[in-house]
């Protein structure tokens, strides 16, 4: 009868005992104390117990009996075979701990619930574990499983060869056969990423690190932080920038105190122009490892380059344009061109951008073409670089280029929403629409050879010469003489020329000729008296009859 009650006592257990020492089986019967205010009763002297407060005796049958490791293992195997496998690692646990760790099978098993919930970091410290203590006699479940950790965290260098320890012992194994052919294929891609990167081939490089990452992603595994270095690089390289971003983010959250990590992002945030944040990144790697040789070349790096562009922005505004130059230059060429860093990014062209509207100040238009050309093939999105270029265009009289160019320029700073940047960009626009219309008809200032900016004086003595030059009286040509005139006409009058930069038409000089600018004869006479000169013939007499025109302005015809 006592062995009867005890196999039913047993039976009657519902959960395993916790290995704890505190634990304290609790029949289901008994209330539970949830408040934690029942205080325990005090010790006597001499063992004597308090009637009141004593809890009586228990009945043999209320007693608990421990269970086996061995029985707690079983109950995990049965959590497991019903995809429990949180529960399955929890039972486990228990059944290593009773065994004081001491039997390599709870840790493989515990290994196989962990690599069913994808924990394979964990999976890979028991596999380890077991494998130490079968040192005699391995076992190749055990070996599998730790091949397969390892693969799925990367290590395929370890994975391959504690798969030919498997095969070793078992040469038909059909699952480690299987498994080293995964292997290899992963190996293969890893070798065609970095042939591909030193050969800078990025789109096959691109094409195997992506095999590489559905190799692990497909076992469901943890992509190792060393190829998510690879991938920000790669996509510098091929001046994915949101790319580089997006990946140099996620790859600080998985690894915030990687000093590899850290001085990645902060060769992402220096090539992106933003100085003081590489700087933070790369302290932050420092104190980590003070020693890390890529982080400390970053940092002087990222502090010269600073110190140059400050002192170059401070030369270009007290006027010291070729001190800026120089300046600009110094920190061009410590930034570099290696291509695997997007040819200097963002940073290199904002500094390109800065020399060419030094040059411009300088006059050095074609040289500042080229700064501005490099800048914009390395940051297209840049609005001001647009808007320079489009403005060296104009000078250069290269009008459908400038016209388009600041078109470009227009459209970023709407997407940027810079409300005064698009109100003069569109002015300017404007201005380049009317040149590239007149230069298609008539320019008046090239016909008086004068800059558009020209003052009155200029353009007095511009038309003074070439109306002595192609007067009809001295042998001149007759038609250049009137497009002078006609030229004159316009631009001697501050409303009409006005009209005419912006390109409107204007009907006293819509046709072959034009009005005089509100000046008559008598006012040609004297423009003509002031330059020492005297009155070409057909001014007040001789061969040229002015006639009324208009609204009151003098007219001429020939």
């Amino acid at each position: 009868m006592t062995k009867k009650r005890g196999k039913k006592a047993r039976k009657n257990m519902a959960h395993p005992v916790s290995t704890s020492t505190s634990a304290t089986a609790t029949n289901q019967d008994s209330p539970i104390d949830l408040t934690g205010d029942t205080p325990e009763p005090p010790d006597l002297p001499n063992g004597e117990a308090n009637d009141q407060h004593s809890p009586s005796p228990k009945s043999p049958l209320e007693i608990p009996v421990p269970l086996t490791a061995d029985e707690v293992k079983e109950q995990g195997n049965e959590a497991f075979k019903s995809k429990n496998y949180t529960k399955a690692v929890d039972l486990y646990s228990q059944a290593i701990d009773l065994s004081l760790g001491n039997e390599p099978s709870y840790l493989t098993n515990r290994a196989a619930a962990y690599m069913s919930l994808k924990r394979f970091k964990a999976a890979l410290a028991d596999c380890q574990q077991a494998a130490s203590m079968q040192t005699e006699s391995p076992s190749a479940k055990t070996l599998i499983r730790l091949a397969r950790c390892q693969m799925a965290l990367g290590s395929t260098a370890a994975a391959s060869s504690t798969v030919r320890a498997v095969l070793d012992l078992e040469p038909t194994n059909s699952v480690a056969l299987q498994l080293r052919t995964k292997i290899s294929q992963l190996e293969g891609h890893q070798a065609n990423y970095l042939a591909a990167m030193k050969n800078k081939e990025w789109t096959l490089a691109r094409l195997a690190l992506d095999a590489c990452l559905q190799g692990i992603e497909g076992e469901g595994g943890e992509i190792p932080i060393e190829w998510r270095i690879w991938r920000i690089e790669l996509d510098l390289a091929r001046g994915n920038w949101d790319g580089a971003n997006s990946s140099a983010n996620d790859a600080l959250r998985l690894a915030p105190n990687s000093p590899d990590v850290l001085t990645t992002r902060g060769l992402v945030l220096f090539l992106s122009g933003k100085l003081p944040q590489a700087l933070q990144h790369v302290q932050s790697a420092l104190r980590l490892d003070p020693g890390h040789e890529a982080a400390m070349q970053l940092r002087r790096r990222v502090k010269e380059v600073e110190r140059l562009k400050e002192e170059g922005n401070a030369s270009f505004k007290s006027g010291a344009l070729h001190g800026a130059v120089e300046k600009y230059t110094a920190a061009i060429e410590r930034i570099g061109t290696k291509e695997e860093e997007a040819k200097g990014g963002q940073i290199r062209a904002t500094l390109l951008s800065n020399r060419a509207t030094t040059l411009v100040k300088l006059d050095k238009h074609e040289e500042a073409l080229k700064d501005t050309e490099e800048s914009i093939a390395l940051y297209p999105g840049n609005f001001k670089t647009l808007r320079t270029r489009a403005r060296i265009h104009l000078h250069l009289e290269n009008f459908e280029s400038s016209v388009a160019d600041f078109k470009a320029a227009l459209e970023q700073a709407k997407f940027e929403d810079s409300v005064a940047e698009v109100r003069s960009l569109q002015t300017e626009l404007k201005k380049a629409e009317a040149a590239l219309k007149r230069s298609k008809t008539k320019d008046y200032y090239k016909i008086l050879g004068v800059s558009r900016d020209c003052t009155e004086v200029e353009l007095k003595k511009a038309y003074r010469k070439e109306s002595l030059i192609h007067h009809p009286d001295k042998g001149g040509d007759e038609e250049k003489f009137k497009l002078a005139n006609e030229a004159f006409s316009v631009l001697s009058d501050p409303q009409r020329r006005q009209r005419y930069d912006m390109g409107e038409e204007d009907s006293e000089y819509g046709g072959a000729s034009g009005g005089m600018g509100g000046m008559n004869s008598q006012d040609f006479a004297e423009l003509f008296a002031q330059f020492g000169g005297g009155v070409p013939q057909g001014f007040g007499g001789g061969g040229f009859n002015f006639h009324s025109h208009g609204s009151g302005r003098g007219g001429y015809s020939f």
